[in-house]
C-alpha cells in the first residue's frame, strides 16, 4: 500500500511530474553533494518530457528552486519568481555556503533528442569542477505525483510499507480485507497507516489536506488577471463564482445548479495551479482539481456531511490512487492524462461513495466507472502549458466522478468490469499510445491549435 502522505503532497504548481518532482530532485542532489569536492559549477540536463514542456509546465524555475534549497511543500510561491529572478542576475548558486556558478540560461540543457532509458521524464545533475571535469553526477526519474527515483534504481523502486496489517496490493485484496477485517475501504487504509505513526498524527495530516484544498479553491474564486504563458489564458473562475452567487441571490436555481458549483470549484484550483499557486497532488498537479471539487461538492451539497466523512474520503480515495501508482501510472508523460484526471476522477468516485455510506463493493465500482470513461484521454497541452485543456478537463472529470459515486451506489455492487481489470486496461492502453500524446506538446490539440 502506498501512504496517503506520499500520495498526497503539498506543493506548488503548475506540474508534479514536472515542477514538484524536479524541484525534490534538485534539493535531494544538493543535500547529498559532498561538501569537500571541489564544486565550480552546476549543470542540469533536462530529457524527453521535460525538455519539451520545460518552460511551460516551469521545470526550469523548479531546479533553479531546488538547487537553491527550496523545497515544494514549504517555498513561499509568491517569492519564488524573485529567487529565480535573482539567481539569473547574479549567475551563482550558494552550495553549502559556498558560491558556485550556475548560470541558468546556459546550465540548463534541454535535450529533446536523447531518448531516455528507463522513463520519460528524466534529468541530469552534474557537479564540474573548475577546470570542467564532472566530480558528481545524479540522475533521477520524475515517474509522476512528485515521487521521484535514481534512475538506476527505477526498476527496482518499491513502495511496501513494513509491517501493514491489512496490506494489499489489488482491487480483489483490499476487498478481501473489508470482509476479513469487518472494516470500510477507509478503516483498513487507516489501520495500515495506524501501524506507521500515531492516528493523531494521522487525523492532523487530513485535516492540513482538507484546509490546504479547500484555501485552493477560496483564493482561485477570487483571483482575476491573465494566466502566465504566450497564449494569455484569462482566469474566469472568480467572473463564473460571481455570476452563480447572483444567480443564487436572485433564486435562479436550475436542476443543474450543484454542477455548475463542481465546475466551478475544479477550474479555481487549477486556475492556482497554472499560475504556480499551492496546491495539493491528488494524485498530481495536473488533476489537482478534481478531488477537491468533489470534496467541496460532498461538504456543501451533501446534507450530512461530516469532517468524519471528509477523512472518510480521502483515505478511500487513497487506496484507490495507490493502487493505479502501483500497477499501472499516474504520469501523464507515460501514460497520457488517463492517468492523471482518470485517476483523479476514479479516486474522487470512490472517494463521495465511501463519504455517502457506500459498500466496498459498491466503492470499488464507482472506481472502476470513474476510470472506464477516461480510458485513452491523451495529454497534449497547448504550448506545453498546464492550462488548455487541463483546466476544464478537471471540471469534467470532477463531474464523471460524481456520476460514477451515484451510479454505484444505485447498483448492489455487482458489474462486469472490475477495478483491476480497467487498471490493467489503463497501464496498457497508456504502453500503446503514440508519445506525441504523452505531454511532450507534440501531438492533439497542443499543434492543433491556431496559436501554435
Amino acid at each position: 500500500m502506498i501512504s496517503l502522505f506520499d500520495l498526497f503532497k503539498i506543493g506548488i504548481g503548475p506540474s508534479s511530474s514536472h515542477t514538484v518532482g524536479p524541484m525534490r530532485a534538485a534539493r535531494r542532489f544538493i543535500a547529498h553533494l559532498n561538501p569537500t569536492l571541489p564544486v565550480a559549477r552546476l549543470r542540469v540536463t533536462l530529457y524527453g518530457s521535460l525538455a519539451w514542456t520545460a518552460s511551460g509546465h516551469a521545470t526550469d524555475k523548479a531546479v533553479i528552486l531546488g538547487l537553491a534549497g527550496e523545497a515544494p511543500e514549504s517555498v513561499n510561491p509568491d517569492a519564488a519568481d524573485d529567487i529565480v529572478h535573482q539567481i539569473g542576475i547574479d549567475r551563482r548558486l550558494f552550495v553549502h555556503g559556498h558560491p558556485v556558478a550556475f548560470d541558468p540560461a546556459f546550465d540548463i540543457v534541454l535535450d529533446r533528442e536523447t531518448i531516455p532509458p528507463i522513463h520519460p521524464n528524466t534529468l541530469q545533475f552534474e557537479a564540474l569542477a573548475g577546470d570542467g571535469m564532472v566530480v558528481d553526477t545524479a540522475r533521477f526519474c520524475s515517474v509522476g505525483g512528485g515521487f521521484i527515483v535514481p534512475e538506476d534504481a527505477t526498476k527496482q523502486a518499491s513502495y511496501a510499507q513494513p509491517d501493514m496489517p491489512l496490506d494489499f496490493t489489488s482491487g480483489t485484496e483490499l476487498l478481501d480485507r473489508t470482509c476479513q477485517s469487518g472494516l470500510t475501504v477507509a478503516g483498513v487504509v487507516l489501520a495500515n497507516e495506524s501501524a506507521l505513526r500515531p492516528q493523531t498524527e494521522i487525523a492532523v495530516y487530513l485535516d492540513l489536506i482538507i484546509e490546504t484544498m479547500m484555501a485552493c479553491v477560496e483564493r482561485g474564486l477570487v483571483q482575476h488577471g491573465t494566466l502566465p504563458g504566450r497564449i494569455k489564458v484569462r482566469r474566469r473562475a472568480a467572473a463564473l463564482h460571481e455570476r452563480l452567487t447572483e444567480r443564487a441571490r436572485l433564486n435562479q436555481r436550475p436542476p443543474h445548479e450543484a454542477m455548475d458549483w463542481v465546475s466551478l470549484f475544479a477550474i479555481a484550483v487549477n486556475e492556482e495551479n497554472a499560475a504556480g499557486g499551492r496546491v495539493v497532488t491528488a494524485p498530481t498537479n495536473g488533476a489537482a482539481g478534481v478531488i477537491p471539487a468533489v470534496l467541496r461538492y460532498y461538504r456543501d451539497f451533501c446534507p450530512d456531511a461530516s469532517r468524519a466523512g471528509m477523512h472518510d474520503f480521502l483515505l478511500t480515495a487513497a487506496a484507490v490512487g495507490g493502487l493505479f501508482k502501483l500497477n499501472a501510472s499516474i504520469s501523464g508523460a507515460e501514460v497520457g492524462c488517463q492517468g492523471e484526471v482518470g485517476v483523479a476522477s476514479s479516486m474522487a468516485a470512490a472517494g463521495l461513495a465511501a463519504a455517502l455510506g457506500a459498500t466496498p463493493l459498491q466503492i470499488e465500482n464507482a472506481a472502476e466507472i470513474g476510470m472506464e470513461h477516461h480510458l485513452g484521454m491523451t495529454c497534449d497541452p497547448v504550448a506545453g502549458l498546464v492550462q488548455i485543456p487541463c483546466i476544464e478537463r478537471n471540471a469534467f472529470g470532477a463531474v464523471k466522478a460524481i456520476n460514477a459515486a451515484s451510479l454505484a451506489m444505485h447498483g448492489d455492487g455487482a458489474h462486469h468490469v472490475s477495478l483491476d481489470q480497467v487498471i490493467r486496461t489503463m497501464a496498457e492502453t497508456g504502453r500503446d499510445m503514440n508519445h506525441r500524446y504523452k505531454e511532450t506538446a507534440l501531438g492533439g490539440l497542443a499543434v492543433n491549435f491556431p496559436e501554435c
